[in-house]
């Protein structure tokens, strides 16, 4: 492998959006393996999951729903607490920013960490970051396992079906039409970021998440899913590389190699697979840091920081 440029700093070309209705009150906004936002127009209010990185790119979303509504964006969720997911929140002027309990004491613990790592990683996404306000978005509801949350009569789930992308995870359900908003739980044709996953719970996680029987999904990257068939590829191929890759490391972990001959041996095992996903050589080295780490000595994914960013991408691809 040739020396790579960091993360996505390499990646500069602008994106094409979509904003495409998934089903009377659902839709997706996409743009080619970037980070989706996905919106919930209810009877008398409408709702935001996942912000996108800063204010002015998430001024792009409510444009798009100004087109289609006029109803006031009353509430934003964050499916976990990444940087890249929820930086965008505070041009949504919302009543309420809602999260997990497990996504609010992570942004209590390794909040400010992640905020100066994932700005770092993503320069295109985060070019306008002085529109960022100062410190974090903070969640002003927080829920444990279950909240159902009524826009006029449409009913909207949040639920915590199990860890994987982050401890924190949340889904939004609509259980009247069978949308499923996952997240990074789910991607497709884009490569799992699980720099803060827990690798042999996720699979348990996205199973629970088919038992729903979504027919359309948002997922965290990659284009709406719609219908059946597409919904149950997105879920295995994400089970696919998920488990591909904790099993490869895993092998080379038993076997007493180290992280670096580890992560060569798995980026050549998965390349021929997976390699010409959205961000494969961005997410790889953190994705098998973390594996390896769960499967040598930490059962909770460690803090990643500027610093511990850069150290680690020189020790693996410099």
């Amino acid at each position: 492998m040739t020396s790579k440029k960091f993360a996505s700093q390499a990646d500069l070309e602008e994106k094409r959006v979509s904003f495409t209705k998934l089903s009377e009150h659902a839709y997706a906004y996409t743009a080619e393996g970037d980070p989706n936002t996905g919106i919930v127009i209810g009877d008398d209010a409408v709702m935001v999951i996942d912000t996108q990185a800063t204010p002015v790119m998430a001024q792009d979303v409510i444009r798009r729903i100004r087109e289609v509504t006029d109803k006031p964006i009353r509430y934003v969720v964050l499916s976990h607490y990444h940087a890249v997911r929820v930086l965008g929140a505070s041009a949504y002027q919302p009543q309420h920013v809602i999260a997990s309990q497990d996504t609010y004491d992570l942004i209590v613990e390794r909040g400010e960490a992640d905020k100066a790592s994932e700005i770092g990683r993503f320069p295109r996404l985060f070019r306008n970051v002085e529109s960022v306000p100062a410190g974090l978005t903070w969640p002003t509801l927080t829920f444990v396992g279950r909240m159902t949350l009524w826009l006029g009569e449409l009913e909207v789930q949040l639920l915590q079906l199990g860890r994987g992308h982050t401890k924190g995870d949340t889904v939004v359900w609509l259980p009247q039409e069978r949308v499923l908003f996952s997240g990074d739980l789910v991607e497709f044709d884009a490569t799992p970021y699980a720099g803060d996953a827990y690798f042999q719970q996720w699979p348990q996680t996205l199973d629970n998440l088919a038992a729903l029987g979504p027919l359309a999904l948002v997922p965290g990257r990659g284009a709406a899913l719609q219908g059946e068939e597409q919904v149950a590829r997105g879920l295995a191929g994400t089970r696919a590389f998920v488990s591909e890759l904790f099993a490869a490391v895993k092998v080379g972990a038993q076997a007493g190699r180290d992280l670096k001959t580890v992560y060569r041996e798995t980026y050549e095992r998965l390349a021929p697979t997976y390699g010409n996903w959205v961000i494969f050589d961005h997410c790889m080295p953190f994705d098998v840091s973390r594996a390896y780490d769960e499967a040598t000595q930490f059962a909770d994914p460690r803090v990643w920081t500027a610093e511990r960013d850069q150290q680690m991408w020189q020790s693996l691809e410099g």
